[in-house]
């Protein structure tokens, strides 16, 4: 087990901006930032990171929590390993405890497939570089690649020996399951008998976006007509081919400093980019890309160039990811390479310099891409001409951003010598076709309909909002020194109840407690009603109170209901009323003001509560003891009038 001491150091060392940046492309928003949901599609940022409060808010899924609850949500960590990933990140010594036996057993099936992964890689790397046939087979093909040893150790590059159950057999000698062997496709099992999938091949190691090692892809070094020239690790638990990109682990900080992903085909095509020094490039794995690997770089940055080599057929058929990529909102160039060379190749037999240059001068836009691509095949052919403007048409269609549409329409119309007007006829028709009918005749028959909204009014639970902002103001200002301004009650000559001004000087959290004390005022909800004595237990003993070290140390469900309230604030600031020249005004201009009318509200909301009782018993029992009620009620509401004075209220 990792010790407490390490723990603690890494909740002061880590930022959370610094570590959700790895995943997320954030924008600077007042002192706060925000970007796009890592947890579910969007295309308006709802997601937000407080650098001072050091939690995060995710307002489309209601995810949130500090640092380490972002890598076990995001990553699936389990809690040591996000401490384990942070502590790397940021250089921390990581001291441990001996772990028993039972709690070795204890870790669950998804961790033990991680774990089985991380041995093979670390296998693979020791074949490759410690054995002769390693050496000699393995090493000597990425030499011919022209890769380093630099480069082949930073991409965890291997070799899996041309034996049947070398791996396999080793794996089980160090005390790994068969069962989880099996699971991530390491070992192929029949009856029996089992074998290595990867037998005879060098491998490459397929990489989350923190790191994780979730599969393999392993190329075949001899020319044999039965067997696949390159095979993938099946899906599993961990491993979601439609998921993954290779070389996001390595790419994601420069994508989002450059803001631009060059995405290729293969493996070697990502680490020959690399090692020429053009680092923000992915590759699809050799699959056809998918909405989800869109995605995965959106988060990083709004711009993607695909890079086709020189084969006429290959770009053709991978075209088709170029409307996926437009569908979810993203800017797509396209960069084509001469014929005969690929990426890999290209960024071999040239400098950096040379290769930024050429990708700078030769990439395209989609449309024009497009255009050039179909061009060639229509020729003099007006049919194929047609068919082609068509094709550029139904790819505009895709485009969720009306501006963006009309400026390619008018590209389109450029290039191909048409009219807009046709053009813009065209992609009506194609949006009415998709959307199964005249969408404008239906949208102008229901400007003019009644709607009637058949959903009951949700009822404002009134006293949950209260003692939800009483736990906010504890969290916020639970330690500052306020002059409270209070009317005491008082009785005067006549004996009437009046209220005197008195002002106090008080810290938030005595004076907020005193009150609720003074009227025995008890928390309906159990989470807050947990929350305000844990809260005020720590205010109590550490005059200090620091609030993000206190998320760090309460339980998970609490830390998670403490982000929600603190961050609930803070959707506001999505939507940018500073630029709009509003300006709302600060909380903290009046704390007291605010301590107190939440208190008092509270006071007159149980108080109307209690009035209600006292109602429902008079009818209940017509008796002699309803003139003692009705005196409870006179009394009751005689205070509820006090106090709305004090709250500046009419009843």
């Amino acid at each position: 087990m990792i010790s407490k001491n390490t723990i603690d150091q890494v909740f002061e060392t880590a930022r959370l901006e610094e570590v959700i940046g790895d995943f997320v492309q954030l924008k600077k928003s007042g002192s706060n930032f925000k970007g796009l949901s890592p947890f579910s599609d969007e295309r308006s940022p709802s997601f937000m990171v407080s650098p001072v409060k050091q939690i995060w808010k995710d307002f489309s899924s209601g995810k949130g929590g500090n640092v380490v609850a972002f890598l076990m949500e995001h990553e699936h960590f389990t809690y040591p390993e996000a401490i384990r990933y942070l502590a790397n990140k940021y250089g921390i010594e990581i001291e441990e405890t001996e772990q028993t036996d039972a709690q070795k057993e204890k870790a669950d099936k998804r961790e033990s497939l991680y774990l089985v992964s991380e041995f093979a890689n670390t296998y693979f790397q020791k074949i490759l570089h410690k054995t002769d046939a390693g050496q000699a087979i393995g090493l000597s093909y990425f030499k011919e690649r022209g890769f380093t040893t630099e480069t082949i150790k930073s991409f965890g590059l291997g070799y899996a020996l041309d034996e049947w159950q070398a791996f396999s057999d080793e794996a089980l000698k160090q005390g790994y399951k068969l069962e989880f062997l099996e699971k991530t496709g390491l070992t192929i099992v029949k009856g029996e008998k089992y074998f290595d999938r990867f037998k005879g091949r060098v491998m490459f190691p397929i990489q989350s976006m923190s790191g994780r090692i979730l599969g393999f892809g392993g190329r075949i070094l001899v020319n044999d007509k039965k067997a696949a020239k390159y095979v993938n690790s099946p899906e599993s638990e961990i491993y979601y081919k439609s998921k993954v990109l290779y070389g996001i682990y390595h790419a994601k900080q420069s994508i989002a400093k450059e803001d631009n992903c060059f995405l290729v085909e293969g493996y070697t095509d990502v680490i020959q980019f690399h090692q020429t020094g053009i680092t923000n490039v992915v590759s699809s794995s050799g699959t056809a890309l998918t909405p989800e690997q869109i995605r995965l770089i959106n988060r990083l940055t709004k711009n993607i160039t695909v890079l086709f080599d020189g084969d006429a057929a290959g770009m053709r058929a991978s075209i088709r990811g170029i409307d996926l990529i437009l569908e979810q909102g993203m800017n797509v160039k396209v960069c084509t390479f001469p014929q005969g060379e690929d990426p890999d190749s290209f960024a071999k037999n040239n400098t950096e310099e040379e290769l930024r240059e050429y990708l700078e001068t030769n990439a395209k836009d989609f449309i024009q891409f497009k255009a050039s691509l179909l061009v060639e095949d229509a020729q003099n052919d007006p049919i194929k001409k047609a068919e082609t403007i068509r094709d550029i048409i139904q790819s505009i269609s895709k485009i969720p951003d009306r501006i963006k549409q009309e400026v390619y329409l008018q590209e389109c119309a450029r290039i191909m010598d048409i009219s807009e007007a046709v053009l813009f006829s065209s992609l009506a028709q194609l949006d009415n076709k998709d959307k199964g009918g005249n969408v404008k005749a239906e949208k102008e028959q229901r400007a003019f309909e009644v709607v009637k909204n058949e959903a009951p009014a949700k009822k404002v639970d009134v006293q949950y909002l209260l003692e939800r902002k009483i736990i906010e103001i504890l969290l916020l200002y639970g330690n500052r020194e306020e002059d409270f301004e209070d009317l005491i009650l008082k009785e005067n000559d006549k004996g009437d109840l009046e209220l005197e001004p008195v002002v106090q000087q008080a810290r938030v959290f005595e004076k907020i407690f005193l009150d609720l004390q003074e009227d025995e005022m008890q928390f309906g909800n159990a989470i807050f009603k947990t929350l305000y004595y844990t809260i005020i237990e720590k205010l109590n003993q550490d005059p200090d109170f620091v609030l993000e070290q206190f998320v760090n140390t309460v339980d998970i469900n609490l830390a998670e209901e403490i982000t929600s309230i603190l961050m609930d604030d803070e959707r506001y600031a999505l939507h940018d009323w500073h630029r709009k020249e509003i300006f709302p005004k600060q909380k903290t201009d009046s704390v007291a003001q605010l301590v107190s009318e939440t208190i008092l509200n509270l006071r007159c909301f149980l108080i109307d509560q209690k009035v209600l009782e006292f109602q429902k018993a008079t009818l209940e029992h017509l008796n002699e003891s309803n003139r003692n009620i009705l005196e409870e009620v006179k009394d009751y509401s005689g205070l509820k009038m006090l106090l709305s004075r004090k709250l500046n209220r009419v009843l």
